[in-house]
């Protein structure tokens, strides 16, 4: 007579072939598992402009969405949105990822008409955000802010209000009213510069002071603006017990009337100053002494390849983690400009990438450095590439996420 197939009757045939577990483990009690950790977490937070941003700037955005990164293809996948905030155009950790603070590109959080600036504590366990509360940045329609390398401050630039504030951090996490707040004047700039390339049309806002990035160099001695209005580098020292910001012994420099510096990023041992100019979409390669903060330009390069003529805007610059790269996005162009960086701190452009979709604007690497994500806020989308950290090259890896005028990131690892 045939026995009926069964996971039991399968063992005991196997048991007398001599290949099944012992008889034991059939009968008694199971042996204890080794207890396997938990994996950690990679989220991704992104912010962009929704319907409350000024005229003319608002977006599609919801508010503060948390996706949760694939750490083998990069693929941003949906958790949360914190949709109780007015376009965070911009945010940023804390160095303990315990606290995110973000602007609101807003004119009318007060009498003065200022934006603002909200803080968060992070849930380590879940990546949700609680939120602490929410001050003045010191000035009008602010798009850029960063924490002090000392840790007790926030740095804000309000591009309208053409001014820097310095928020204090509370021991809570939470922010103090701003201890001080710097409005820069100068002299009126064109809204193009003169080494543009071919054909291009785009205009930089030039009508005033408009700082577009703020924060502190490497070493925490020095504070350094880029001011898109006014054509020039700023650099102050911070006064930790004051909250003061005070002018270096060169409290700026001049950049090319009409180039529009905006975003800078500092090479690992603070020496070199990597300037990105929006309007002419060139890059100011400078020294900087950590001891003085003097800011002098070595070279000018630029982020489109001589083939390309028409209108482009260039928006953001990172240095990659091993520091022989530095990439550059280009808006209207749709392009990532990457560089190879000289034993001198120069720069040499070897390629030119399609960002494949439109508006780039903000970039960032995942906490690996394995991928390059890229906020393109008029497709409504953040696109996503793999980096050779060997030759720079960024590889397309087709993973589009859907996500309203995104303009910024944060990563945190739980």
């Amino acid at each position: 007579m045939t026995m009926p197939f069964s996971r039991r009757n399968l063992l005991l045939a196997l048991a007398a072939s001599g290949t099944a577990p012992l008889a034991s483990s059939l009968t008694g009690p199971r042996p204890a598992r080794a207890a396997i950790p938990a994996m950690s977490r990679t989220l991704c937070y992104i912010g962009g402009y929704n319907k409350h941003a000024p005229p003319g700037g608002a977006g599609n955005g919801q508010g503060i969405a948390i996706f949760e990164m694939n750490r083998v293809t990069g693929g941003l996948i949906p958790v949360s949105t914190f949709m109780d905030i007015a376009s965070p155009s911009f945010i940023t950790m804390s160095a303990d990822s315990r606290f995110l603070y973000a602007l609101s590109e807003i004119d009318d959080f007060n009498a003065d008409h200022d934006g603002s600036v909200t803080a968060f504590s992070v849930d380590r366990t879940s990546g949700e955000l609680n939120r602490l509360n929410v001050v003045s940045s010191g000035g009008a329609v602010p798009a850029h802010l960063s924490v002090h390398r000392a840790g007790h401050h926030v740095l804000v630039a309000n591009y309208v209000g053409g001014s820097v504030g310095v928020l204090p951090i509370r021991p809570d996490g939470s922010l103090g009213e701003p201890t001080d707040v710097v409005h820069n004047t100068g002299p009126h700039m064109p809204e193009r510069a003169e080494d543009n390339s071919p054909g291009n049309f785009a205009i930089s806002d030039h009508s005033g002071s408009h700082v577009h990035m703020v924060a502190s160099d490497p070493s925490g001695r020095f504070v350094v603006a880029c001011d898109a209005g006014l054509d020039r580098v700023y650099v102050w020292t911070l006064d930790l017990a004051s909250g003061k910001l005070r002018p270096a012994a060169t409290p700026f420099i001049n950049l090319i009337p009409g180039s529009a510096p905006r975003h800078f990023a500092f090479s690992k041992d603070g020496r070199t100053i990597y300037i990105l100019c929006e309007q002419d979409s060139k890059v100011v390669v400078a020294s900087f002494d950590p001891r003085t903060g003097a800011l002098v330009p070595q070279q000018k390069v630029s982020t489109v390849t001589s083939y390309f003529q028409g209108s482009t805007l260039a928006a953001e610059i990172l240095i990659s983690p091993n520091g022989r790269y530095v990439y550059a996005s280009n808006r209207l162009g749709d392009s990532l400009a990457i560089f190879r960086v000289g034993p001198d701190g120069s720069l040499t452009l070897i390629d030119e990438v399609w960002m494949h979709a439109d508006y780039g604007r903000a970039m960032v690497f995942d906490p690996s450095g394995t991928f390059l994500y890229c906020a393109n806020q008029r497709s409504d989308s953040v696109t996503s590439f793999r980096v050779n950290p060997e030759t720079g090259a960024l590889d397309f890896n087709w993973h589009f996420t859907a996500i309203g005028s995104p303009t910024t990131f944060a990563f945190l690892q739980i």
